[in-house]
């Protein structure tokens, strides 16, 4: 290939040296030979367009970057919400972690690793995310030579604190998870599902050693596998009322127009705008209830989606913040009878639903449960306890002195 490129580019050159110079033989031969010489070098040609004169190609759409809202339909309050849990999410990790190691310590070097488990940023020091909540986390220098890091003695008055909640809301969270349980198609929840997505319902780290107080409520049961699965004992009239038709009886208007399910075909049928109002309302009404079974409806029947919607409505009410990610929702896809599709169907009911994040990475709000300034309306115990832990992870030690003092 070299060798060819040197005899093209030699008779280019001389025949260009032929029409300036018809009558001069002497530079033609001279040219030749030097051009045919075997350390003759064409590196000064240019074969590739330059880097800064390349056209930038626009980077493809993608579901992992695209937000789900256009910028004109978003809620910034909202949106907001994801930062701060972006923000907090070292904190919020390793204090899980920490929590389940001995003496609540993790050697630095055994945490270096472990970016996925404390939620720190692939490939950087995990020592910057501890230096940045002095009053909640420690480093210190082992008598083996090493260094660990672990809580604060503030950090453990404020867990202390936490556990007395738990303690304090346990019959509210047996209750959740018998709602769970009477909402699930074979009233049967694995045990590791409920651990797994437990600070969702905040539900206590030891609630599967604390189910056994309440053997009139569940059943554990061991599958051939080994999974242990928790059984519904007994079902309770009372707690298969929903959030919706609770709310039914105090303003029916709202709820009214809580859905919209737009009857199929409506403009064939010609009708004033009135009309086709009232006949959507009939095609809403009645909505289908989470605690039925979901399994004996036909997939893609009104029917099925009216229950995959108030299931959703449901299972959002009982969580802490009124909200969950795609990946709460997936876990609990087989026991809730939804389908792939639940993302375009919450995308349909935008008066009670709203989406934020990504297309891959999306988070579904309870709208009526937030004021207009992204604040709950209703907070748990919990719910307070997580956002002065929020508050205390921002403060320098300085800061703590005045605020005790101020309190």
């Amino acid at each position: 290939m070299a060798s060819a490129w040197r005899r093209l580019t030699t008779t280019a050159i001389t025949t260009l040296a032929h029409i300036l110079n018809p009558n001069k033989r002497q530079p033609h031969s001279s040219l030749s030979s030097l051009l045919t010489s075997t350390n003759f070098s064409t590196s000064f040609l240019v074969t590739k367009t330059p880097k800064k004169y390349k056209k930038k190609k626009r980077k493809k759409d993608s579901p992992r970057t695209n937000p789900v809202q256009h910028d004109s339909q978003r809620l910034p309050h909202l949106e907001a919400i994801l930062q701060r849990d972006a923000a907090f999410r070292f904190l919020t990790r390793t204090k899980e972690y920490l929590y389940k190691q001995p003496d609540h310590v993790l050697r630095l070097d055994d945490a270096g690793k472990l970016h996925r488990e404390l939620g720190f940023p692939r490939g950087r020091k995990v020592l910057r995310s501890i230096q940045r909540h002095p009053l909640l986390l420690e480093t210190y220098r082992h008598n083996d030579g090493k260094m660990w890091f672990g809580f604060t003695d503030f950090m453990e008055s404020l867990l202390q604190e936490e556990k007395e909640i738990m303690n304090a809301m346990e019959e509210d969270r047996v209750t959740v998870i018998r709602k769970l349980l009477m909402m699930s198609s074979t009233k049967r929840i694995p045990l590791s599902k409920l651990y797994h997505k437990r600070l969702l319902f905040g539900i206590p780290e030891d609630f599967r050693d604390r189910v056994a107080k309440y053997p009139n409520y569940f059943k554990v049961t061991v599958e051939e596998d080994g999974k242990r699965v928790l059984e519904l004992m007994n079902w309770d009239p009372l707690l298969a009322v929903s959030a919706l038709e609770r709310e039914f009886m105090i303003d029916e208007d709202r709820v009214k127009k809580a859905f919209k399910f737009p009857l199929k075909h409506r403009k064939s049928l010609d009708l004033e705008e009135d009309d086709m109002r009232k006949v959507n309302l009939l095609n809403t009404l009645p909505l289908v209830s989470p605690y039925s079974n979901g399994s004996k409806f036909e997939l893609w029947t009104l029917e099925a989606e009216k229950y995959r919607v108030g299931v959703l409505h449901e299972f959002l009410s009982l969580t802490l913040e009124k909200r969950a990610s795609i990946h709460h929702i997936v876990e609990f896809k087989e026991e809730l009878c939804l389908t792939k599709h639940t993302y375009q169907m919450l995308l349909k009911q935008p008066r009670t639903f709203y989406l934020a994040g990504t297309e891959m990475n999306w988070v579904v709000f309870l709208k009526d449960a937030y004021g207009e300034d992204g604040v709950l309306i209703n907070k748990d115990p919990q719910v307070f306890f997580n956002e002065k832990l929020y508050r205390y992870a921002q403060m320098l030690e300085m800061e703590l002195r005045s605020d005790i003092v101020g309190k």
